[in-house]
């Protein structure tokens, strides 16, 4: 079978068990070439796994993630990192050196993964830095800029090898709305100007609607809907407008607990008799 480059992730039968506990479901869903797809569900629903699955964190139970053509699960440690050369991520926290300048940030993955020269290094730290607007931050520490700032010196940084994927992991948590806002202003923007193919992980609804070309919800481990975000919004499943809406009544329950609660209590003096 040739490979399709106008999906450059294709997911098959993807199953993620932890010990007994079914953590991701018979997952199956690709990803555009050039598109923004937001993977959104509550606490606990297998998205976080998923994002560890799909930059090859972690191995899959069972079937296939196929990503620029390669099947993951097949790639050894050196195919994994020829791999990652061609992807970004951008982390919840930014995950910056504390120790490292802003500009020795961004300068790493280049030092690390390229043979340019030190002064073409540092032409393009200026050109990342200004493509997301802190071209005069370069020699500050991480500890001297605000968490909004960390995450776009982040987003340049997962952006320095020119990844032809981007994965972000919440990337408005912990963001006051103006922060929040400039972030997604930049992934659509980059999307734009690159045509990068993005995968984003979220919670927060009003960027999520904002920025997806198409969105996925999972629920207990499953894809519950896929589409469009005015497909998604026109829904007719209850499941899928609580948890777009934030009502607390709904098929989403409040405890998650798998064993009857009056067994999980006698279960140390039923083992007894």
């Amino acid at each position: 079978m040739g490979i399709d480059e106008t999906k450059p992730i294709v997911v098959r039968s993807l199953v993620k068990k932890f010990g007994d506990q079914v953590v991701l479901d018979d997952l199956n869903f690709h990803v555009n070439k050039g598109e923004i797809l937001v993977i959104m569900g509550g606490s606990g629903c297998g998205k976080s796994t998923l994002l560890r699955l799909l930059i090859g964190a972690m191995r899959p139970t069972s079937g296939s993630i196929e990503m620029l053509g390669a099947d993951l699960a097949r790639l050894d440690d050196e195919g994994l990192d020829d791999l990652r050369k061609k992807t970004g991520i951008l982390f919840q926290s930014g995950a910056l050196f504390n120790s490292m300048t802003v500009g020795e940030n961004i300068a790493l993955p280049l030092k690390e993964h390229t043979k340019l020269s030190a002064d073409v290094i540092g032409i393009m730290v200026k050109m990342k830095l200004e493509m997301v607007g802190l071209r005069d931050f370069e020699h500050l520490k991480p500890s001297e800029i605000s968490g909004g700032m960390k995450k776009r010196v982040g987003l340049a940084r997962a952006m320095a090898l020119d990844p032809q994927i981007m994965f972000y992991d919440e990337p408005s948590a912990g963001l006051d709305p103006v922060a929040s806002a400039m972030i997604d202003e930049l992934m659509m923007d980059l999307n734009k100007k690159t045509g990068v193919t993005s995968i984003v992980v979220t919670h927060d609804m009003g960027s999520a609607f904002k920025i997806a070309h198409r969105m996925i919800l999972l629920f207990k481990g499953r894809a519950v809907a896929v589409g469009t975000p005015a497909e998604i919004r026109s829904s007719g499943d209850p499941l899928v407008q609580q948890f777009i809406n934030g009502l607390a009544d709904g098929p989403i329950p409040l405890r998650v607990s798998r064993k009857d609660y009056a067994e999980d209590l006698l279960e140390p003096f039923i083992e007894r008799f």
